[in-house]
């Protein structure tokens, strides 16, 4: 069975980054029985000049996206695809949009505690700000979604309190532009394929063999 890795170049409060994210979890479930897949998550901010205390969501989206029709047009096909792709966005229900610094510094620990943590914080973190409404840029409510992703609550209370990584994870998100990435989801496959955007299940699925193949031909090579 061919290896593959994968990093996702995504944004906590990026609701194509969530549907990607849901997306990619089922081309990987297809392929379970011809590819292992490992993914990583690496760090990016749409809005990395907002205040840590974030502001009003609405009143920043409709600036951001020009006025609260265009907004509700948004909302509502998204709402489309994340009911066909199973995710349930509640956009309503979000009141901050947040500097996510913080939730990208909570990501890069739990990918040290492994893929499975790593992946269950980023769901954790996406499940609430889409779905329930909660602040992810408030510390409390990321110390819960940690623990409840499998992190020591007390480690990180203590990280979080601190400037760990914080230098480390904005180097990675300038990384990223300097790659080339002006929008996200990306998702950097084997280092070298960048698939830009929430592609469907097919798409994801097609490149994800395609590459496998690839590697097992320069193998056999």
């Amino acid at each position: 069975m061919e290896h593959v890795t994968i990093d996702v170049v995504s944004d906590v409060v990026c609701p194509w980054c969530y549907l990607g994210k849901a997306r990619l979890d089922k081309a990987i479930a297809e392929l379970a029985s011809e590819i292992l897949v490992t993914v990583s998550w690496r760090p990016y901010q749409l809005n990395p000049d907002l205040p840590p205390e974030g502001v009003d969501h609405k009143a920043h989206l409709a600036a951001k996206l020009g006025g609260d029709a265009a907004v509700a047009r948004a909302h509502e096909t998204l709402t489309a695809l994340g009911h066909a792709d199973g995710v349930a966005f509640d956009f309503d229900a979000v009141k901050i949009s947040p500097n996510t610094l913080d939730a990208h510094r909570l990501i890069r620990w739990a990918q040290a505690e492994g893929a499975d943590i790593q992946a269950n914080v980023v769901t954790g973190l996406f499940r609430a700000n889409f779905e329930e409404g909660r602040d992810v840029g408030d510390r409390e409510t990321l110390i819960d979604i940690a623990e409840a992703g499998g992190l020591d609550r007390a480690v990180v209370t203590t990280l979080l309190a601190s400037d760990a990584d914080t230098a480390d994870v904005k180097t990675e998100i300038d990384m990223a532009r300097d790659m080339g990435v002006t929008g996200v989801p990306c998702f950097i496959i084997e280092s070298k394929y960048a698939v830009m955007g929430a592609q469907s299940v097919e798409v994801l699925t097609s490149a994800l063999r395609d590459i496998a193949q690839m590697k097992n031909q320069a193998n056999i090579n």
